[in-house]
């Protein structure tokens, strides 16, 4: 006996039955069946009557299959243990001509938009004048289903997307440095020359990313493959806000974003009557064995005795120096009464492998800081530092440096302003259980005399059931709190970048040594 599609076949049996199914070579088959009574076997067969494939061994009740035919005249067959009211039914049956895949859904609908008329036939021109005169990322709101509960606000209502293109890339385009957590690979449109990439994001976003089109498709590890994306990383052509404003090339230059909702950042841009003292020196320390030149910045007409005064020491001090302006910035924070006057301190890391090998949980680095690097910052500048009015400061691994260093030498160093801190990291062979070396630290010692600010983006999340930045700073957050310590907390709608470093270095200052901690 034939199935037929949507109807079901039903008998008593007690013996194995044998029913011919209506497909052919390569439909795609949804079937179920019933059994009241004894268990069964359920299997196809082939047109020769041979085993093909088990679908139900020695099972009872309701038994669903589905399955790609290989060839016509495929049956199946049924051996019940004993009596048994069977029903069985071919639900659906696709054939391969009909097997296509829904129409694609895209977030953006621009990118819907352009999709349709690529379909329709027209090109992609009108939309690169409509890219080039809007600038990017795409920027569109999108109204998201509901229920919501009555008086729910606009902004729930809402959703913010942001798109980031490129044109006419040949083998691949990928983002770094965009709300993804990873580099995020662009998606070509159909034929067309439109590369594009969206997120969902929060209306406080604020960020710095560049694109790498076409990366070289080298043999190697992960690593190998991953360091290839530099070869071609480079600004955005359509984006209006280039980071630096004055490059030497589009590869040393970033595209930058910031929606209508990111928060302000105090001191930027620079007053334009900034006018801060800077001066420098070797700093050839005798612990780590190595020099380097040490920039000092500080107003025009500090006065070295007062009380309120603050030292802060910031990692990575070639960026905060000509990246984000930290001089002209912090000059702009005392001139508008929001600090004390500070006397910064601008440590640069060398190199890429001395930045890796110092900052990362390194004791000789903080008692270098704290035994050779002060001394001479009190030389110059004539101070008295004083650790409730010292702290480091830093992001990545320079976040992580500012609280392991605090935590050795509290005596010299009593506060924490750590960005985006590496809190990820433990020292080789420690098992952390989970839980982030900084924060076991913090718990297993007795309460020191410190004080931390703590930020993270909302983009440094991590993968699967490994924790980003973003969680393993909450951690270290939620640990600092428990243990009794004073730790301000923010969390910005942005990646690792010094695009947003820089406000939450204003942000850190203010909140440890503004007018509210002013003596």
């Amino acid at each position: 006996m034939t199935l037929r599609v949507g109807q079901p076949f039903e008998r008593k049996v007690d013996a194995p039955l044998t029913l011919a199914l209506p497909v052919a070579a390569g439909d795609y088959v949804v079937g179920r069946v019933e059994a009241a009574g004894a268990a069964l076997d359920v299997d196809i067969l082939g047109e020769d009557g041979a085993h093909h494939r088990r679908i139900a061994d020695q099972q009872g009740g309701v038994i669903g299959f589905r399955f790609v035919a290989e060839a016509a005249g495929i049956r199946l067959r049924l051996a019940p243990a004993g009596a048994v009211a069977l029903s069985v039914v071919i639900e659906e049956v696709v054939p391969v001509a009909e097997q296509r895949p829904p129409a694609a859904e895209y977030l953006s609908p621009r990118i819907a938009g352009l999709a349709a008329e690529l379909a329709a036939g027209r090109g992609s021109e009108a939309f690169w004048r409509e890219v080039a005169e809007r600038g990017t990322p795409l920027i569109e709101t999108r109204r998201m289903p509901g229920p919501f509960y009555p008086g729910a606000p606009a902004r729930m209502r809402e959703q913010t997307l942001m798109t980031f293109l490129w044109r006419g890339a040949q083998r691949n385009v990928r983002l770094v440095g965009g709300p993804s957590s990873d580099h995020a690979w662009l998606e070509r449109l159909g034929a067309s020359d439109v590369w594009f990439v969206t997120f969902p994001v929060p209306p406080a976003t604020r960020l710095a990313y560049q694109l790498a089109p076409d990366i070289p498709d080298i043999p190697g590890d992960a690593r190998v493959r991953r360091g290839a994306i530099s070869a071609t990383l480079q600004m955005d052509p359509f984006n209006r806000q280039p980071w630096p404003r004055q490059a030497p090339d589009r590869f040393n230059q970033q595209a930058t974003v910031e929606l209508a909702g990111a928060p302000t950042q105090p001191g930027t841009p620079a007053m334009p009557a900034a006018d801060p003292l800077l001066c420098s020196f070797v700093f050839a320390s005798e612990t780590l064995g190595n020099s380097r030149r040490i920039t000092v910045a500080h107003p025009r007409d500090l006065d070295p005795s007062d009380p309120n005064l603050v030292l802060a020491i910031i990692f990575d001090g070639e960026r905060a120096l000509h990246q984000i302006d930290v001089p002209g910035m912090l000059y702009t924070l005392t001139a508008s009464g929001r600090l004390p006057p500070v006397v910064a301190v601008l440590v640069p890391s060398i190199d890429s492998g001395t930045r890796s090998r110092e900052l990362p949980g390194n004791a000789a680095f903080a008692d270098a800081l704290a035994d050779e690097l002060l001394p001479r910052v009190a030389a110059l500048t004539g101070i008295r530092p004083e650790a409730e009015r010292t702290v480091l400061a830093g992001a990545s691994y320079g976040g992580l440096a500012a609280a392991t260093a605090a935590l050795r030498r509290p005596d010299r160093f009593g506060n924490v302003l750590s960005m985006s801190g590496s809190f990820w990291w433990a020292p080789e062979g420690r098992d952390t259980d989970g839980t982030p070396f900084v924060g076991q630290s913090l718990a297993e010692a007795g309460k020191k005399p410190l004080r931390f600010f703590l930020s993270a983006g909302t983009f440094e999340s991590g993968h699967g059931d490994v924790a980003g930045i973003l969680e393993s700073s909450r951690q270290v957050r939620d640990i600092s709190r428990l243990k009794g310590y004073e730790t301000h907390w923010r969390e910005y709608a942005g990646g690792h970048d010094w695009l947003v470093w820089r406000g939450a270095l204003a942000d850190g200052l203010i909140a440890l040594f503004g007018a509210v901690h002013e003596e």
